[in-house]
């Protein structure tokens, strides 16, 4: 479980490197849609950024899946969220961005009510891959449907301005059922046919995440983007350890009441972090 902890760290600080050099290279590509992918696929396959991006990402992810077999799921993605304060560090330093005092509130926010709800738990042991086939498709299947929901609701007319918010959030949710997935696999139940059906899943909404994060790349800020993907990602995973993995909650009032509000710090991150929405311009006064 040690070695899964340290593994866990390194993936929070290159995860959060990765996503900020693949927002870099984003910029210079074309908008990825969906009608004509091949277009800003191959723009993006030009981008240094981007691939060095793609690149360290892809190595955070093997070191996850690592960590994952070795430490259960929510102690993991907690160590990932508390993370998340490395991601403005890194933004300011390495790109020069500037990090507004509302980002650094939500960052802060979030990582710390994820780190609380597993602080709060009772002590872990071995890595809890074990799982029941009506929990994790209930799982699962919840989530699909909130996802559908979100995509459904991006298409709204009305909440255009929210686009780049609701994109960031679905890709939070492909990256968690994905993430669900590939603990289940760690542990090895159902068989070979089991695994092959989870292997296939994680696929599909690995690519899918992969290309809505890149669609909300294009079109958010790095810190709003990128926090609110890891946000939704970690906190779904966190939940998932518990109601399909088994990890405990605490056996105390307090530690129920602690854990609660760790949810509710997390919403309110999820709330602080995107950008405010400029004001209408009053209409002038009737003469």
């Amino acid at each position: 479980m040690e070695i899964g902890i340290g593994l866990a760290v390194l993936v929070a600080l290159a995860t959060n490197l990765a996503a900020l050099l693949k927002h870099r290279g984003c910029q210079d590509a074309r908008t990825v849609e969906i009608g004509r992918p091949m277009q800003g696929l191959r723009d993006l396959a030009r981008s240094r950024w981007f691939l060095a991006g793609w690149g360290l990402a892809a190595v955070a992810w093997l070191a996850h899946v690592a960590a994952l077999s070795m430490a259960p799921i929510s102690l993991v993605q907690a160590i990932l969220a508390g993370g998340a304060v490395t991601l403005a560090v890194l933004s300011q330093r390495l790109f020069g961005d500037t990090v507004g005092r509302r980002q650094w509130l939500a960052l802060v926010v979030g990582a710390v009510g994820l780190v609380l709800l597993v602080v709060t738990l009772p002590r872990f042991h071995g890595s809890d891959s074990s799982f029941s086939l009506a929990g994790i498709l209930g799982f699962e299947g919840g989530l699909v449907l909130v996802a559908g929901g979100i995509a459904l609701a991006h298409r709204s007319e009305r909440l255009t301005a929210r686009r780049g918010v609701l994109r960031a959030i679905l890709a939070g949710l492909l990256f968690a059922l994905a993430g669900i997935a590939i603990k289940a696999v760690t542990g090895g139940a159902g068989g070979p046919a089991g695994v092959a059906a989870l292997v296939a899943f994680t696929i599909a909404c690995g690519a899918l995440a992969q290309y809505t994060a890149v669609a909300a790349l294009q079109g958010g800020g790095a810190i709003e983007t990128i926090g609110l993907m890891g946000l939704v990602a970690n906190a779904a995973q966190i939940v998932g350890g518990i109601l399909v993995f088994g990890d405990p909650l605490s056996p105390s009032p307090l530690g129920i009441a602690l854990q609660i509000t760790a949810f509710a710090m997390v919403c309110l991150s999820a709330l602080l972090l995107p950008a405010p929405l400029p004001r209408r311009a009053r209409a002038p006064a009737a003469a």
